[in-house]
């Protein structure tokens, strides 16, 4: 009897075990891990490559972040609408192929042009060089608009419906997803850093267009699979607006069926009135994106959460996160790729600690009370980075113009140069070309350079990852909470923009002081925006729970807005 007893066990065991795997849930993060995977190596990539081919300079990495900010800010909205009104299956599969390809496409012409460099250097006077970076950083951007579109999709609809009406099975659903996103910033970057480093950037570009090429067959499969296992995907909401419209023409459509007989007997002004619509002139449908657009930010500031999504985009006007930027700055400080990848990795650890945090405070404090902790939980880390300014090591020097620096660039006739060596002087690090660099006398021999400046940073940094990612798991279930269905894709679409809109601010900035001396200067302004931003949501909580905002306790509502929120002109 105990071994049919324990037989059965075994039985279950291994049948809900098998259960789960073939499970929508599972299936879905499966999707999304070799996504992650392939988006995690190609961003970790370019911000390198953009970096060697310009000579160790961000400015070319700058000006690609700008692109990619300033699109998303102009068609996140429109990226949004689109989402809204096609169905799921669709949306998903077509910003799959788009994003995968442009990625494959990208890696190839950046492994022609690290392969014929000089070549490309010497035609029409380095035109054609000039041309495939700006083919380069468009491909990029049309890659980063289908992985937008991708995004809103998976992370801001699918998870919501596949949750159903459980909000503790959507946390958990929100934080794996996260700690996913985590885990592949540990091991995509770390493999493609040691291949990059141990390899070259050619075999690294050749790498990543193989592995998207072979990755998106397979969650091509993979999302089809969880539209097939989830019944409720099938079935959307359409926006109002086209709703509207759609009531509006039914009767129409029902007059048209009516046989030739009955229509005879209707008067001339009747059969005008059975006639099908005048298609919208030329001008009207340039207009409709414009529409779309304003319609989209002005449904998103009448929104109860307005406040916690402007927070959250204040967060992106930063240098102080594992970007391209900040990825570059390390990297002409002397850092390698692999180490570079090893830091990420860390980074990635932190922010699962991060997911596990904001599981518990919700269930201890709630959603609302959860976000408060998580600010002043990054606030707290972020000190380091301020500290960092002003210890040994550190490149700031508020006396070297950046200005100077941008037109000695920009007028440069030859071809951009590998910077020297690090080397120290009295005056702190410098970062300049070899050619600059005073002759050494024969004794001279260069200091070992300091990095507690640099490691501060990145301590702070990386331990604010714990504060960061439970805030952003707060504010995005915010969103799926209390965003209806048929404006989920256009909402979400506006708050990308809105988060684009201030990382564009912080590209802007490092165009106009690229220098390094002038990084210590950007730190303390990326600090103090998000000092602002969750100042902003504190101000969303304390409208929004009133006199039981220190009131740690659990007991959630149903919804943001059933705590009474106020409007936003009551709170802005």
């Amino acid at each position: 009897m105990a071994k049919a007893a324990g037989s059965t066990n075994q039985r279950g065991c291994r049948g809900s075990l098998g259960t789960y795997l073939t499970s929508a849930k599972f299936l879905l993060y499966m999707g999304h891990a070799l996504s992650t995977w392939g988006d995690r190596m190609w961003h970790f990539a370019v911000s390198v490559f953009l970096v060697e081919l310009y000579g160790n300079n961000l400015l070319l990495t700058a000006v690609y972040g700008l692109v990619v900010a300033g699109s998303v800010l102009l068609l996140g909205a429109i990226i949004g609408d689109w989402v809204d009104r096609n169905p799921r299956l669709k949306v998903a599969q077509t910003s799959l192929i788009v994003q995968n390809t442009s990625v494959i496409v990208c890696g190839i012409i950046l492994m022609v042009v690290f392969l014929f460099k000089t070549q490309l250097l010497s035609m029409y006077h380095g035109w054609v060089l000039t041309a495939c970076y700006i083919l380069i950083i468009s491909i990029a951007n049309v890659a980063n608009l289908a992985s937008t579109a991708t995004n809103i999709t998976i992370q801001r609809d699918w998870i919501v419906v596949v949750a159903g009406e459980d909000r503790s099975r959507l946390a958990d659903m929100n934080a794996t997803v996260r700690r996913i996103d985590q885990l592949t910033n540990i091991l995509a970057p770390l493999a493609v850093g040691q291949i990059m480093t141990y390899g070259s950037p050619v075999i690294g570009c050749g790498f990543i267009s193989g592995w998207n090429l072979m990755s998106v067959c397979v969650e091509y499969l993979l999302l089809r699979q969880v539209y097939q296992k989830t019944p409720a995907l099938a079935l959307k909401t359409m926006p109002k607006a086209e709703e509207a419209e759609l009531k509006q023409l039914t009767p129409q459509k029902d007059c048209k069926t009516r046989p030739p007989e009955v229509l005879q007997l209707m008067g001339e002004q009747d059969q005008r009135t059975l006639e099908p619509e005048v298609e919208p002139s030329c001008g009207a449908q340039i207009m409709e994106p414009f529409r779309t657009l304003g319609a989209g930010w002005a449904s998103y500031y009448r929104q109860p959460i307005f406040l916690a999504g402007l927070a959250l985009s204040f967060l992106y006007m930063t240098v102080l996160g594992f970007d391209c930027i900040t990825t570059g700055y390390a990297y002409t400080q002397g850092l390698s790729s692999s180490a570079l990848s090893l830091l990420m990795g860390a980074s990635a650890i932190t922010g699962i600690g991060g997911t596990v945090a904001f599981t518990w405070l919700r269930r201890r404090c709630g959603l609302v009370r959860t976000g408060l902790i998580s600010g002043a939980a990054q606030l707290a880390c972020l000190s380091l980075c301020v500290l960092s300014v002003f210890m040994p090591g550190s490149p700031l020097d508020l006396t070297v113009s950046p200005f100077q620096y941008i037109g000695s660039r920009s007028f440069q006739k030859e071809a951009p140069t590998t910077l020297a060596p690090l080397m120290t002087t009295p005056n702190g690090l410098l970062w300049r070309n070899s050619s600059d660099l005073p002759s050494p006398t024969p004794q001279a021999s260069p200091q070992p350079v300091s990095f507690i400046s640099v490691s501060l940073l990145f301590a702070g940094v990386i331990a604010a990852r714990i504060g960061l990612w439970s805030f952003d798991l707060t504010v995005t279930q915010l969103l799926q909470e209390n965003v209806v269905e048929s404006e989920r894709g256009v909402i979400n679409g506006v708050q990308n923009s809105m988060n684009y809109l201030l990382d564009l601010l912080h590209f802007i900035m490092v165009i106009l002081a690229p220098n390094p001396e002038a990084f210590g200067l950007l730190v303390l302004i990326s600090v103090s925006f998000v000092a602002m931003g969750h100042t902003m949501y504190f101000r969303f909580a304390q409208k929004t729970l009133g006199p039981q905002l220190l009131r740690c306790r659990s007991p959630e509502t149903k919804s943001v807005s059933d705590e009474n929120p106020p409007g936003p002109s009551s709170v802005v």
